[in-house]
């Protein structure tokens, strides 16, 4: 695989290649710029060659190419019953938040925290409640005292948990996710666990599926995943939500028919299977390439740009960027950036209050943009200095 070919992007309908003029480098949007694993490329083929594309279900290899991924990765028994569909990772927590709560309810988040966790919560009119990541020393650990302290709320319904943490990079400890089951369930709050990124680990970490950590959480926990982060294939929206509490699953199955979401993409059953049984090796190798991507980006800004600092992530092709020292925050850096270096970055201000200094860049592209677009950022902030 030649992760450094520089594929072109535009005209090609990419939401993160057409958010912004031919000049700038887009390094947002938490998808990459690779091409897939060639059997994903060839499962493609062979479906469009067959020339009819009709409604669509779910097969047999597509159920064992789950349960074997997670059995293999994880040590994790999945049961098929288990495996529910969704179009996205959001459009499943969204039917899943109308399920366990009721207008006027609260739920949990840890913010800073994916942003569309908030409108998820506002569209069914709950309430968010914060449990703030506390951010020392470059490195951010989840407040106990107030994640009981917001649990306890009798209006306090589920914790929307992301794990691996977007945008910060932690993977969680066994320690912490115990902490987190066993409050929730002291406190009979619901766990929709998103572990998208649970494949996309670094060296000395391990993602812990929320599932494995207590015998009882299954039972009152939800786990969301997707081929689309590890394999980057967003774009054929086939998702997994995996529901062991047997009354919880039944009514989610019937929303789903509800609002005509139970048929999957035809073209995503197809890349599901040949991802997880066929293009492991692919992954393997795309990791090795983002850790050095990962370092490459540490020691650029270490030398050349002390003022931002990099929080070093654990997971995901991600690094949370903390901008406080160059003076100014929200929108304003956002576009000192597109506009001075054009480099667009997410903004941080949109991932919580506490994101008002920090960017997030994606670092999941071949290495000669990423050296451009660093290159970039060193010139935009020496700009600030004259």
């Amino acid at each position: 695989m030649n992760w450094n070919d520089c594929i072109e992007r535009t005209n090609t309908h990419s939401v993160k290649w057409s958010m912004a003029d031919d000049e700038v480098i887009p390094m947002c949007i938490a998808d990459m710029d690779f091409q897939v694993a060639p059997e994903i490329i060839e499962a493609m083929e062979k479906k469009a060659k067959h020339g009819i594309y009709g409604y669509t279900t779910f097969c047999d290899n597509y159920y064992a190419s789950i349960i074997g991924w997670w059995k293999k990765r994880f040590k994790l028994k999945i049961e098929r019953e288990w495996i529910c569909f969704s179009p996205g990772i959001i459009p499943g927590i969204n039917l899943l938040i109308q399920l366990i709560t009721k207008p006027g309810d609260k739920v949990i988040v840890q913010e800073p925290v994916y942003y569309p966790f908030y409108s998820t919560i506002e569209n069914h009119q709950c309430k968010i409640v914060t449990n703030s990541l506390l951010y020392m020393n470059g490195h951010y650990e989840i407040d106990f005292d107030d994640l009981e302290e917001k649990a306890r709320d009798p209006k306090a319904k589920a914790l929307i948990l992301c794990s691996p943490h977007n945008p910060v990079g932690r993977v969680w400890s066994e320690e912490e996710l115990k902490r987190i089951a066993e409050i929730c369930l002291k406190h009979d709050v619901w766990i929709i666990s998103d572990e998208m990124h649970g494949d996309l680990v670094y060296k000395g970490n391990r993602h812990l599926p929320l599932f494995s950590i207590h015998p009882d959480i299954p039972n009152k926990s939800i786990l969301c995943a997707a081929p689309s982060k590890t394999f980057n294939i967003a774009g054929l929206q086939t998702s997994i939500i995996m529901i062991p509490n047997d009354e919880l699953r039944e009514r989610y199955q019937k929303k789903l028919f509800q609002y005509g979401m139970m048929r999957p993409n035809v073209f995503g059953v197809e890349a599901t299977v040949a991802a997880y049984t066929s293009s492991e090796y692919w992954l393997e190798d795309l990791l090795r390439y983002l850790e050095g991507n990962l370092q490459f980006v540490l020691d650029y800004f270490q030398t050349n740009i002390p003022e931002i600092s990099l929080i070093h992530p654990e997971a995901t092709h991600l690094i949370w960027m903390d901008c406080s020292k160059l003076g100014f925050e929200g929108e304003q850096l956002f576009q000192y950036f597109l506009q001075n270096a054009k480099v667009k970055f997410d903004e941080g201000y949109k991932f919580g209050k506490s994101g008002e200094a920090f960017l997030r860049m994606n670092i999941a592209c071949p290495r000669d943009r990423l050296k451009a677009a660093v290159e970039r950022i060193d010139d935009a902030v020496q700009g600030l200095k004259k």
